[in-house]
């Protein structure tokens, strides 16, 4: 019974992904007058052809299609995997200072030139997926060269951990935050985790002593440092020293980070470093787990200060929650976690996919109604979250 429950979920899973996802990409959002992608769609499907285009939207793109061409061997998909790499060299590149910038404008001049660590770990994980699909060299030498830039200027040699972002010179800016909404703290659990996945990526393709070092450094970070051994909850920002100024539990962040920290465990191929990833896990669900509503739904956060919850069911906590119980499901056995996994999934299939207009939205707000005020695509809606659902349940990758 269960194998043909999982049979029928890949096949689902698959078919939301051709259906609803990425051939919303590749027929809406391709800007074929300036090049690359468009950089924004409201939540009302109207697309802003002047809109700036994002380093990291650019970068999830590029991993999204060519992950999607290195599973599926569709060609259409290698075409916009191509797009987005060529997008990427020749205009998010900062030729002069080196790294990725944070934005263009529409016609692809630089427009927020900051080196944001965030961007550059995107633009690893995309190059790495790239050559892991097409075999160019290129590619896997330009992730290379991010790698050592990460670790020249973001690296805390003497601290440990990863500093968020420099200006374009490469030196100390004032506002380090990735959004507006972000604390201004000078080291955050979200770059963290994503310098992570994008190097576990890489050591997939690149056996390098540095990068094993460094990515088993940011493992034992997680179990040491970013989670809270009290609560099993993440902290979110960091001073300097690890002092953390947490005021806020991320339900989607914590889920997200269950299932990458086992996958970069694995990728070490390290007993020790495995077994202690795999105590944690359970715990690390288990927090994520107290945003879980009745519906199947993880709902965004909530802020330990003020006892407010937000409420909101956002496109990539849904996702993620879909991943990290099935993930758990694989690894212990767990039949409530592969059933919290399909209920999730049946949330997203009923409230979340626009069925009409294709991908997903933004999210659902607390009344069942979708949040049409937030983009439909844009700087942060990729797809991502909800491609790599799809893919990484149709093969383990």
């Amino acid at each position: 019974m269960e194998t043909a429950i999982l049979s029928r979920f890949r096949k689902e899973t698959k078919e939301e992904l051709e259906t609803h996802i990425l051939s919303f990409w590749m027929n809406r959002m391709i800007d074929h007058e300036h090049g690359g992608f468009y950089g924004q769609m409201t939540g009302e499907n109207v697309i802003h052809p002047t809109a700036p285009k994002s380093g990291v939207l650019n970068a999830r793109i590029l991993w999204t299609f060519s992950a999607a061409y290195r599973i599926l061997k569709n060609k259409r998909y290698l075409q916009t995997a191509i797009r987005a790499r060529q997008y990427l060299s020749d205009h998010f590149y900062d030729v002069r200072y080196g790294g990725i910038y944070w934005s263009v404008d529409y016609t692809g001049k630089p427009l927020e030139k900051k080196k944001q660590f965030y961007v550059l770990s995107f633009a690893i994980y995309g190059l790495s997926e790239y050559y892991r699909a097409t075999g160019e060299q290129a590619a896997l030498q330009e992730a290379i060269d991010l790698f050592h830039l990460i670790e020249k200027y973001s690296f805390d040699k003497d601290k440990n951990g990863y500093i968020e972002a420099l200006t374009r010179h490469w030196q100390p800016i004032a506002d380090v935050r990735l959004s507006a909404k972000d604390a201004n703290e000078i080291k955050t659990t979200n770059t963290h985790l994503h310098i992570l996945e994008a190097y576990t990526n890489l050591y997939r393709i690149w056996k390098d002593p540095l990068l094993y070092r460094q990515l088993k450094n940011l493992v034992c970070l997680f179990l040491e440092k970013i989670i809270d051994k009290e609560t099993g909850h993440l902290l979110l920002f960091f001073r300097e020293n690890w002092e953390s100024k947490n005021e806020i539990i991320s339900y989607g962040h914590e889920i997200e980070t269950s299932w990458l920290l086992y996958e970069a465990a694995c990728v070490l191929e390290d007993a020790e470093i495995i077994n202690r990833v795999k105590k944690q896990l359970p715990l690390l669900v288990a927090a994520a787990s107290e945003g879980l509503q009745p519906d199947g739904s993880l709902i965004y956060e909530y802020n330990k200060v003020t006892g407010a919850y937000d409420k909101d069911r956002h496109w990539w906590v849904q996702a993620e929650t879909v991943l990290g119980y099935m993930n758990l499901y694989h690894i212990t056995g767990n039949e409530a976690a592969f059933r919290q996994a399909l209920k999730t999934w049946e949330y997203i299939q009923n409230h979340l996919v626009d069925q009409e207009q294709g991908e997903w939205f933004w999210s659902i707000l607390p009344d069942n109604t979708p949040d049409k005020s937030q983009d439909k695509a844009g700087f942060w809606k990729c797809p991502y979250h909800n491609a790599r659902l799809c893919l990484k349940n149709n093969i383990n990758f």
